[in-house]
Protein backbone atom coordinates (compact mmCIF):
# COMPACT_ATOMS: atom_id res chain seq x y z
CA UNK A 1 0.00 0.00 0.00
CA UNK A 2 3.19 2.21 0.58
CA UNK A 3 5.36 1.56 -2.47
CA UNK A 4 6.88 3.36 -5.10
CA UNK A 5 5.17 3.38 -8.74
CA UNK A 6 5.56 -0.25 -10.08
CA UNK A 7 7.58 0.63 -13.30
CA UNK A 8 10.10 2.40 -11.14
CA UNK A 9 10.81 0.52 -7.43
CA UNK A 10 13.00 3.50 -4.80
CA UNK A 11 16.67 2.98 -5.83
CA UNK A 12 17.47 3.97 -2.52
CA UNK A 13 16.32 0.66 -0.97
CA UNK A 14 17.18 -0.92 -4.10
CA UNK A 15 20.85 -0.61 -4.13
CA UNK A 16 21.20 -0.34 -0.47
CA UNK A 17 23.60 3.07 -0.94
CA UNK A 18 21.19 4.96 -2.64
CA UNK A 19 20.46 6.00 -6.40
CA UNK A 20 23.30 5.34 -8.07
CA UNK A 21 23.29 9.17 -9.61
CA UNK A 22 22.03 10.43 -6.44
CA UNK A 23 24.46 13.30 -5.84
CA UNK A 24 24.59 14.51 -9.74
CA UNK A 25 20.62 14.60 -9.01
CA UNK A 26 20.75 16.43 -5.82
CA UNK A 27 22.49 19.17 -7.59
CA UNK A 28 20.10 19.22 -10.12
CA UNK A 29 17.45 19.74 -7.68
CA UNK A 30 19.34 22.06 -6.10
CA UNK A 31 19.76 24.43 -9.08
CA UNK A 32 15.93 24.20 -9.17
CA UNK A 33 15.86 25.12 -5.55
CA UNK A 34 18.29 27.87 -5.61
CA UNK A 35 16.14 29.93 -8.43
CA UNK A 36 13.08 29.68 -6.61
CA UNK A 37 14.55 31.06 -3.43
CA UNK A 38 16.48 33.97 -5.26
CA UNK A 39 13.02 34.81 -6.51
CA UNK A 40 11.84 35.40 -2.75
CA UNK A 41 14.26 38.58 -2.65
CA UNK A 42 15.25 39.38 -5.78
CA UNK A 43 12.76 41.93 -7.19
CA UNK A 44 13.44 44.18 -3.44
CA UNK A 45 16.42 45.79 -5.63
CA UNK A 46 14.07 46.25 -8.49
CA UNK A 47 11.16 48.65 -6.95
CA UNK A 48 12.97 51.88 -8.27
CA UNK A 49 12.80 50.67 -11.83
CA UNK A 50 9.29 49.17 -11.60
CA UNK A 51 8.10 52.17 -9.76
CA UNK A 52 9.41 54.06 -12.86
CA UNK A 53 8.99 52.04 -16.00
CA UNK A 54 5.28 50.25 -15.03
CA UNK A 55 4.27 53.39 -13.38
CA UNK A 56 3.74 51.11 -10.34
CA UNK A 57 2.04 52.70 -7.13
CA UNK A 58 2.79 51.48 -3.42
CA UNK A 59 0.37 48.99 -3.34
CA UNK A 60 1.17 47.38 -6.89
CA UNK A 61 4.56 47.38 -5.38
CA UNK A 62 3.77 45.32 -2.35
CA UNK A 63 1.51 42.84 -4.44
CA UNK A 64 4.31 42.40 -7.10
CA UNK A 65 6.60 41.00 -4.02
CA UNK A 66 3.99 39.55 -1.78
CA UNK A 67 1.99 37.56 -4.52
CA UNK A 68 4.88 34.71 -5.50
CA UNK A 69 4.78 34.64 -1.49
CA UNK A 70 1.57 34.23 -0.52
CA UNK A 71 0.40 31.68 -3.42
CA UNK A 72 4.07 29.45 -2.75
CA UNK A 73 3.01 29.71 0.88
CA UNK A 74 -0.77 28.74 0.73
CA UNK A 75 0.04 25.67 -1.92
CA UNK A 76 2.97 24.04 -0.07
CA UNK A 77 0.62 21.68 1.86
CA UNK A 78 -1.66 20.92 -1.09
CA UNK A 79 2.00 20.63 -3.14
CA UNK A 80 3.28 18.09 -1.34
CA UNK A 81 0.35 15.77 -1.05
CA UNK A 82 0.23 16.22 -4.97
CA UNK A 83 3.54 15.00 -5.02
CA UNK A 84 3.23 11.70 -2.64
CA UNK A 85 -0.44 11.19 -4.50
CA UNK A 86 0.67 11.42 -8.43
CA UNK A 87 4.02 11.18 -8.44
CA UNK A 88 7.69 13.16 -7.77
CA UNK A 89 8.70 13.60 -10.57
CA UNK A 90 5.59 14.49 -12.67
CA UNK A 91 5.07 17.48 -9.99
CA UNK A 92 9.03 18.35 -10.50
CA UNK A 93 8.59 18.79 -13.83
CA UNK A 94 4.99 20.54 -13.53
CA UNK A 95 6.63 22.89 -11.12
CA UNK A 96 9.83 23.50 -13.18
CA UNK A 97 7.32 24.26 -16.58
CA UNK A 98 4.76 26.70 -14.87
CA UNK A 99 7.79 28.75 -12.83
CA UNK A 100 9.67 28.91 -16.50
CA UNK A 101 6.25 30.09 -18.18
CA UNK A 102 5.17 32.57 -15.04
CA UNK A 103 9.42 34.14 -15.48
CA UNK A 104 8.54 34.55 -19.40
CA UNK A 105 5.63 36.17 -18.59
CA UNK A 106 6.95 38.47 -15.78
CA UNK A 107 10.30 39.71 -17.46
CA UNK A 108 7.61 40.70 -21.03
CA UNK A 109 5.11 42.04 -18.26
CA UNK A 110 3.63 45.70 -19.80
CA UNK A 111 1.77 46.62 -16.80
CA UNK A 112 1.84 46.04 -13.11
CA UNK A 113 -1.46 43.49 -13.41
CA UNK A 114 0.44 41.25 -15.68
CA UNK A 115 3.40 41.34 -13.26
CA UNK A 116 1.48 40.50 -10.40
CA UNK A 117 -0.37 37.68 -12.33
CA UNK A 118 2.63 36.33 -13.48
CA UNK A 119 4.13 36.31 -10.09
CA UNK A 120 1.68 34.11 -8.83
CA UNK A 121 1.71 31.90 -11.55
CA UNK A 122 5.79 31.74 -10.59
CA UNK A 123 4.45 31.39 -7.28
CA UNK A 124 2.18 27.98 -7.93
CA UNK A 125 5.68 26.52 -9.84
CA UNK A 126 7.67 27.67 -6.67
CA UNK A 127 5.54 25.35 -4.31
CA UNK A 128 5.62 22.71 -6.60
CA UNK A 129 9.36 22.86 -6.87
CA UNK A 130 9.71 22.93 -2.70
CA UNK A 131 7.79 20.12 -1.99
CA UNK A 132 9.21 18.06 -4.34
CA UNK A 133 12.92 18.65 -3.94
CA UNK A 134 13.36 17.79 -0.39
CA UNK A 135 10.88 14.66 -1.07
CA UNK A 136 12.85 13.65 -3.98
CA UNK A 137 16.30 13.64 -1.70
CA UNK A 138 14.91 11.49 0.70
CA UNK A 139 13.68 8.70 -1.51
CA UNK A 140 16.99 8.68 -3.60
CA UNK A 141 19.19 8.86 -0.26
CA UNK A 142 19.49 5.87 2.42
CA UNK A 143 20.01 6.83 5.83
CA UNK A 144 24.12 6.76 6.13
CA UNK A 145 23.64 9.91 3.52
CA UNK A 146 20.57 11.18 4.36
CA UNK A 147 21.93 14.29 6.38
CA UNK A 148 24.73 15.31 4.56
CA UNK A 149 22.17 15.66 1.56
CA UNK A 150 19.79 17.58 3.28
CA UNK A 151 22.61 19.97 4.97
CA UNK A 152 23.69 20.58 1.20
CA UNK A 153 20.13 21.06 0.21
CA UNK A 154 19.47 23.35 3.39
CA UNK A 155 22.69 25.35 2.18
CA UNK A 156 20.98 26.39 -0.68
CA UNK A 157 18.11 28.06 0.95
CA UNK A 158 21.04 30.54 2.61
CA UNK A 159 22.57 30.88 -0.96
CA UNK A 160 19.14 32.41 -1.89
CA UNK A 161 18.45 34.48 1.26
CA UNK A 162 21.24 36.43 0.71
CA UNK A 163 21.98 35.77 -2.98
CA UNK A 164 18.81 37.48 -4.53
CA UNK A 165 19.46 41.11 -3.78
CA UNK A 166 23.40 41.01 -4.94
CA UNK A 167 22.09 38.80 -8.74
CA UNK A 168 19.03 41.55 -8.77
CA UNK A 169 21.68 44.62 -8.11
CA UNK A 170 24.31 43.18 -11.02
CA UNK A 171 21.54 42.26 -13.45
CA UNK A 172 20.08 45.53 -12.80
CA UNK A 173 23.31 47.24 -13.43
CA UNK A 174 23.74 45.82 -16.91
CA UNK A 175 20.54 45.01 -17.99
CA UNK A 176 16.35 46.23 -17.95
CA UNK A 177 14.43 44.98 -15.30
CA UNK A 178 12.74 42.00 -17.09
CA UNK A 179 16.31 40.09 -16.70
CA UNK A 180 15.80 39.47 -13.62
CA UNK A 181 12.83 37.05 -14.60
CA UNK A 182 14.18 36.15 -17.71
CA UNK A 183 17.32 34.70 -16.20
CA UNK A 184 15.12 31.96 -15.04
CA UNK A 185 14.42 30.78 -18.29
CA UNK A 186 17.91 28.52 -19.30
CA UNK A 187 17.55 27.21 -15.66
CA UNK A 188 14.24 25.90 -15.98
CA UNK A 189 15.09 24.35 -19.45
CA UNK A 190 18.05 22.42 -17.96
CA UNK A 191 16.32 21.06 -14.96
CA UNK A 192 13.41 19.85 -17.12
CA UNK A 193 15.81 18.24 -19.14
CA UNK A 194 17.69 17.05 -16.32
CA UNK A 195 15.12 15.63 -14.18
CA UNK A 196 13.38 14.17 -16.74
CA UNK A 197 16.57 12.33 -17.63
CA UNK A 198 17.67 11.67 -14.03
CA UNK A 199 15.12 11.60 -11.66
CA UNK A 200 13.21 8.19 -11.17
CA UNK A 201 9.98 8.54 -10.55
CA UNK A 202 8.16 7.74 -6.68
CA UNK A 203 4.85 7.93 -5.35
CA UNK A 204 2.15 6.42 -2.78
CA UNK A 205 0.40 3.77 -4.37
CA UNK A 206 -3.22 3.97 -2.74
CA UNK A 207 -6.50 4.41 -4.08
CA UNK A 208 -7.71 6.67 -2.01
CA UNK A 209 -9.39 10.02 -3.62
CA UNK A 210 -8.07 13.25 -3.36
CA UNK A 211 -9.37 15.19 -0.30
CA UNK A 212 -9.95 18.04 -2.23
CA UNK A 213 -12.00 20.03 0.36
CA UNK A 214 -8.67 19.51 2.76
CA UNK A 215 -6.39 21.11 -0.09
CA UNK A 216 -9.01 23.81 -0.30
CA UNK A 217 -9.31 24.89 2.79
CA UNK A 218 -5.76 24.68 3.98
CA UNK A 219 -4.65 26.71 0.87
CA UNK A 220 -7.18 29.13 2.24
CA UNK A 221 -6.34 29.27 5.75
CA UNK A 222 -2.35 29.81 4.94
CA UNK A 223 -3.00 32.55 2.28
CA UNK A 224 -4.87 34.42 4.64
CA UNK A 225 -2.34 34.14 7.67
CA UNK A 226 0.50 34.64 5.85
CA UNK A 227 -1.02 37.80 4.10
CA UNK A 228 -1.65 39.03 7.68
CA UNK A 229 1.50 38.40 8.84
CA UNK A 230 3.15 40.06 5.89
CA UNK A 231 0.64 42.95 6.55
CA UNK A 232 0.60 43.88 10.38
CA UNK A 233 4.06 45.14 10.42
CA UNK A 234 2.77 47.90 7.66
CA UNK A 235 -0.40 48.41 8.42
CA UNK A 236 -0.97 47.79 12.40
CA UNK A 237 -1.63 44.56 13.74
CA UNK A 238 -5.38 46.00 14.75
CA UNK A 239 -5.84 47.31 11.46
CA UNK A 240 -9.46 46.15 9.74
CA UNK A 241 -8.10 44.04 6.91
CA UNK A 242 -5.29 42.36 8.86
CA UNK A 243 -7.79 41.31 11.57
CA UNK A 244 -10.32 40.17 9.03
CA UNK A 245 -6.95 38.07 7.12
CA UNK A 246 -5.99 36.96 9.96
CA UNK A 247 -9.57 35.54 11.59
CA UNK A 248 -10.28 34.01 8.31
CA UNK A 249 -7.00 31.69 8.25
CA UNK A 250 -7.61 30.82 11.61
CA UNK A 251 -11.08 29.45 11.57
CA UNK A 252 -10.01 28.12 8.09
CA UNK A 253 -6.94 26.26 9.67
CA UNK A 254 -9.47 25.32 12.45
CA UNK A 255 -11.84 23.49 10.09
CA UNK A 256 -9.22 21.74 8.36
CA UNK A 257 -7.88 20.19 11.26
CA UNK A 258 -11.49 19.35 12.64
CA UNK A 259 -11.91 17.81 9.41
CA UNK A 260 -8.39 15.95 8.62
CA UNK A 261 -9.07 14.29 11.76
CA UNK A 262 -12.78 12.93 10.40
CA UNK A 263 -12.07 12.26 6.92
CA UNK A 264 -10.84 8.73 5.99
CA UNK A 265 -8.23 9.82 3.37
CA UNK A 266 -6.58 13.09 4.98
CA UNK A 267 -4.62 15.01 3.10
CA UNK A 268 -2.19 15.51 6.83
CA UNK A 269 -2.55 13.11 9.18
CA UNK A 270 -3.01 14.82 12.08
CA UNK A 271 -1.55 12.30 14.27
CA UNK A 272 1.93 13.03 13.24
CA UNK A 273 1.20 16.11 16.03
CA UNK A 274 1.41 12.84 18.82
CA UNK A 275 5.23 12.09 17.95
CA UNK A 276 7.26 14.01 19.82
CA UNK A 277 10.25 14.00 17.76
CA UNK A 278 8.35 15.85 15.23
CA UNK A 279 6.61 18.25 17.34
CA UNK A 280 9.93 19.18 18.53
CA UNK A 281 11.38 19.70 15.52
CA UNK A 282 8.29 22.09 14.28
CA UNK A 283 8.87 24.05 17.53
CA UNK A 284 12.59 24.31 16.39
CA UNK A 285 12.65 24.71 13.05
CA UNK A 286 9.51 27.79 13.42
CA UNK A 287 12.11 29.59 16.36
CA UNK A 288 15.41 29.29 13.62
CA UNK A 289 13.47 30.51 10.89
CA UNK A 290 11.76 33.49 13.24
CA UNK A 291 15.67 34.74 14.88
CA UNK A 292 17.61 34.51 11.73
CA UNK A 293 15.00 36.27 9.38
CA UNK A 294 13.90 38.55 12.34
CA UNK A 295 17.32 39.38 12.70
CA UNK A 296 18.62 39.68 9.67
CA UNK A 297 15.52 42.28 8.82
CA UNK A 298 16.80 44.03 11.85
CA UNK A 299 20.46 44.11 10.76
CA UNK A 300 19.81 45.57 7.59
CA UNK A 301 17.90 48.48 9.22
CA UNK A 302 21.05 48.97 11.91
CA UNK A 303 23.27 48.72 9.25
CA UNK A 304 21.78 51.69 6.93
CA UNK A 305 20.11 53.78 9.18
CA UNK A 306 23.07 54.00 12.66
CA UNK A 307 25.89 52.93 10.52
CA UNK A 308 25.45 54.67 7.33
CA UNK A 309 25.49 51.88 4.78
CA UNK A 310 24.03 51.59 1.61
CA UNK A 311 21.55 48.76 0.48
CA UNK A 312 24.08 47.14 -1.51
CA UNK A 313 27.17 47.24 1.22
CA UNK A 314 24.28 46.35 3.91
CA UNK A 315 23.65 43.22 1.97
CA UNK A 316 26.98 42.74 1.35
CA UNK A 317 28.27 42.92 5.23
CA UNK A 318 25.30 40.40 5.82
CA UNK A 319 26.60 37.86 3.78
CA UNK A 320 29.39 35.80 6.49
CA UNK A 321 25.94 34.57 8.02
CA UNK A 322 25.35 32.31 4.66
CA UNK A 323 28.58 31.81 3.80
CA UNK A 324 29.55 30.06 7.31
CA UNK A 325 26.21 27.86 6.59
CA UNK A 326 27.57 27.32 2.94
CA UNK A 327 31.21 26.10 4.33
CA UNK A 328 30.32 24.69 7.03
CA UNK A 329 27.55 22.54 5.69
CA UNK A 330 29.21 21.41 2.52
CA UNK A 331 32.28 20.56 4.48
CA UNK A 332 29.93 18.13 6.14
CA UNK A 333 30.86 19.33 10.04
CA UNK A 334 27.07 19.26 11.24
CA UNK A 335 26.71 15.72 9.28
CA UNK A 336 29.24 14.04 11.18
CA UNK A 337 28.96 15.78 14.39
CA UNK A 338 25.46 14.43 14.45
CA UNK A 339 26.06 10.76 15.05
CA UNK A 340 28.41 11.98 17.99
CA UNK A 341 25.95 14.25 19.88
CA UNK A 342 22.52 12.93 18.69
CA UNK A 343 19.76 14.86 17.19
CA UNK A 344 18.81 16.61 20.33
CA UNK A 345 22.43 17.19 21.38
CA UNK A 346 22.73 18.86 17.86
CA UNK A 347 19.99 21.37 17.63
CA UNK A 348 20.48 22.34 21.15
CA UNK A 349 24.11 23.22 20.75
CA UNK A 350 23.13 24.23 16.91
CA UNK A 351 20.21 26.97 18.30
CA UNK A 352 22.15 28.02 21.18
CA UNK A 353 24.83 29.57 18.86
CA UNK A 354 22.62 30.98 16.76
CA UNK A 355 21.12 32.76 20.19
CA UNK A 356 24.66 33.60 21.13
CA UNK A 357 25.24 35.42 18.02
CA UNK A 358 21.82 37.20 18.48
CA UNK A 359 23.40 38.68 21.79
CA UNK A 360 26.68 38.96 20.45
CA UNK A 361 25.04 41.63 17.66
CA UNK A 362 23.04 43.06 20.27
CA UNK A 363 25.56 43.90 22.84
CA UNK A 364 28.50 44.05 20.61
CA UNK A 365 27.32 45.49 17.41
CA UNK A 366 25.87 48.70 18.53
CA UNK A 367 28.70 51.06 17.16
CA UNK A 368 30.78 48.97 14.64
CA UNK A 369 30.90 45.92 12.32
CA UNK A 370 33.49 43.95 14.34
CA UNK A 371 31.12 42.69 16.88
CA UNK A 372 28.01 42.73 14.59
CA UNK A 373 30.75 40.02 12.01
CA UNK A 374 31.58 37.51 15.36
CA UNK A 375 27.56 37.52 15.73
CA UNK A 376 26.64 36.84 11.70
CA UNK A 377 29.86 33.98 11.98
CA UNK A 378 28.12 32.25 15.05
CA UNK A 379 24.57 32.51 13.81
CA UNK A 380 26.05 31.06 11.20
CA UNK A 381 27.55 28.25 12.73
CA UNK A 382 24.38 27.57 14.48
CA UNK A 383 22.09 27.19 11.67
CA UNK A 384 24.70 25.18 9.53
CA UNK A 385 24.09 22.64 12.69
CA UNK A 386 20.25 22.87 13.47
CA UNK A 387 18.12 23.74 10.24
CA UNK A 388 19.54 19.94 8.29
CA UNK A 389 19.12 18.03 12.08
CA UNK A 390 15.82 19.37 12.29
CA UNK A 391 14.43 19.39 8.77
CA UNK A 392 16.27 15.63 8.83
CA UNK A 393 13.86 14.94 12.30
CA UNK A 394 11.40 16.22 10.74
CA UNK A 395 11.27 13.82 7.63
CA UNK A 396 12.39 10.70 10.26
CA UNK A 397 8.89 11.27 12.04
CA UNK A 398 6.58 11.07 8.97
CA UNK A 399 6.69 7.64 6.71
CA UNK A 400 8.65 7.96 3.19
CA UNK A 401 5.64 7.58 1.15
CA UNK A 402 4.34 10.80 2.49
CA UNK A 403 7.72 12.70 1.99
CA UNK A 404 6.05 15.14 -0.44
CA UNK A 405 3.30 15.94 2.74
CA UNK A 406 6.74 15.99 5.23
CA UNK A 407 8.70 18.76 2.69
CA UNK A 408 5.43 20.37 2.95
CA UNK A 409 5.23 20.90 6.03
CA UNK A 410 8.80 21.85 6.29
CA UNK A 411 8.43 24.61 3.74
CA UNK A 412 5.36 26.09 5.83
CA UNK A 413 7.33 26.57 9.18
CA UNK A 414 9.97 28.32 7.43
CA UNK A 415 7.72 30.74 6.14
CA UNK A 416 5.68 31.33 9.69
CA UNK A 417 8.82 31.14 10.67
CA UNK A 418 10.17 33.98 8.79
CA UNK A 419 6.85 36.17 9.06
CA UNK A 420 6.92 35.99 13.07
CA UNK A 421 10.45 37.07 13.35
CA UNK A 422 10.31 40.04 11.56
CA UNK A 423 6.32 40.92 12.96
CA UNK A 424 7.38 40.53 16.55
CA UNK A 425 11.25 41.73 16.69
CA UNK A 426 10.37 44.32 14.59
CA UNK A 427 7.09 45.07 16.92
CA UNK A 428 9.30 44.65 19.70
CA UNK A 429 11.74 47.37 18.07
CA UNK A 430 8.98 49.99 17.28
CA UNK A 431 7.92 50.10 21.09
CA UNK A 432 11.23 50.34 22.27
CA UNK A 433 12.10 53.17 19.77
CA UNK A 434 8.65 55.29 20.28
CA UNK A 435 9.20 54.60 23.81
CA UNK A 436 12.66 56.40 24.03
CA UNK A 437 12.61 58.81 20.89
CA UNK A 438 9.25 60.37 22.36
CA UNK A 439 8.55 61.15 19.00
CA UNK A 440 5.13 60.28 16.83
CA UNK A 441 6.89 59.49 13.63
CA UNK A 442 6.86 55.52 13.31
CA UNK A 443 10.04 55.27 11.33
CA UNK A 444 13.86 55.97 11.94
CA UNK A 445 13.74 58.30 8.47
CA UNK A 446 10.61 59.99 9.60
CA UNK A 447 11.62 60.57 13.08
CA UNK A 448 15.17 62.09 11.47
CA UNK A 449 13.47 64.36 9.10
CA UNK A 450 11.15 66.01 11.74
CA UNK A 451 14.06 66.30 14.72
CA UNK A 452 15.43 69.37 14.85
CA UNK A 453 19.13 70.17 15.02
CA UNK A 454 21.68 67.54 15.12
CA UNK A 455 21.40 66.89 19.37
CA UNK A 456 17.97 65.59 18.61
CA UNK A 457 19.04 63.92 15.55
CA UNK A 458 21.74 61.96 17.30
CA UNK A 459 19.41 61.22 20.47
CA UNK A 460 16.95 59.34 17.73
CA UNK A 461 19.78 57.49 16.27
CA UNK A 462 20.74 56.23 19.76
CA UNK A 463 17.31 55.32 20.49
CA UNK A 464 16.78 53.60 17.47
CA UNK A 465 19.83 51.38 18.14
CA UNK A 466 18.78 50.78 21.52
CA UNK A 467 15.53 49.74 20.31
CA UNK A 468 17.63 47.03 17.76
CA UNK A 469 19.92 45.40 20.69
CA UNK A 470 16.21 45.25 23.00
CA UNK A 471 15.13 43.36 20.20
CA UNK A 472 17.84 41.31 19.22
CA UNK A 473 18.37 40.10 22.53
CA UNK A 474 14.49 39.02 22.63
CA UNK A 475 15.31 37.16 19.44
CA UNK A 476 17.95 35.31 21.73
CA UNK A 477 15.64 34.13 24.21
CA UNK A 478 13.44 32.91 22.08
CA UNK A 479 15.68 31.23 20.13
CA UNK A 480 17.60 29.77 22.92
CA UNK A 481 14.39 28.57 24.35
CA UNK A 482 12.89 26.95 21.74
CA UNK A 483 15.81 25.61 20.91
CA UNK A 484 15.71 23.48 25.36
CA UNK A 485 12.18 22.70 24.08
CA UNK A 486 12.91 21.09 20.85
CA UNK A 487 15.46 19.00 22.39
CA UNK A 488 14.03 18.32 25.28
CA UNK A 489 11.03 16.81 22.98
CA UNK A 490 13.09 15.14 21.22
CA UNK A 491 15.30 13.19 23.77
CA UNK A 492 11.71 12.14 25.56
CA UNK A 493 10.95 10.70 21.95
CA UNK A 494 14.23 8.84 21.83
CA UNK A 495 14.23 6.85 25.02
CA UNK A 496 10.60 6.37 24.80
CA UNK A 497 11.18 4.33 21.27
CA UNK A 498 14.40 2.29 22.91
CA UNK A 499 12.11 0.02 24.60
CA UNK A 500 9.94 -0.68 21.55
CA UNK A 501 13.43 -1.04 18.94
Amino acid sequence: MTATTAATPNPAAATGGGHPKRWLILGVICLAQLTVLLDNTVLNVAIPSLTRELDASTTDIQWMINAYALVQSGLLLTAGNAADRYGRKRMLLTGLALFGVGSLAAGLAQSSAQLIAARAGMGIGGALLMTTTLAVVVQIFDDSERVKAIAVWSTVSSLGFAGGPLLGGFMLDHFWWGAIFLVNLPVAAIGLVAVAALVPESKHKQGDRPDLLGAVLSTIGMTALVYAIINGPDHGWLSGHVLVSATLGLLAMGVFAYWELRTPYPMLDMHFFRDQRFVGAVAGAILVAFGMTGSLFLLTQHLQFVLGYDPLDAGLRTAPLALTVVVLNLSGVGARLLPRLGTPGTIALGMAMVSGGLASIALLGSHGYGGMLLGLVVMGAGVSLSMPAMANAIMSAIPPEKAGVGAGINGTLAEFGNGLGVAVLGAVLNARFTALASVAAASLPAALAAADGPAERARIADAFAAGLETSQLVGAVAVLAGGLLAALLLRRAERGTKPAA
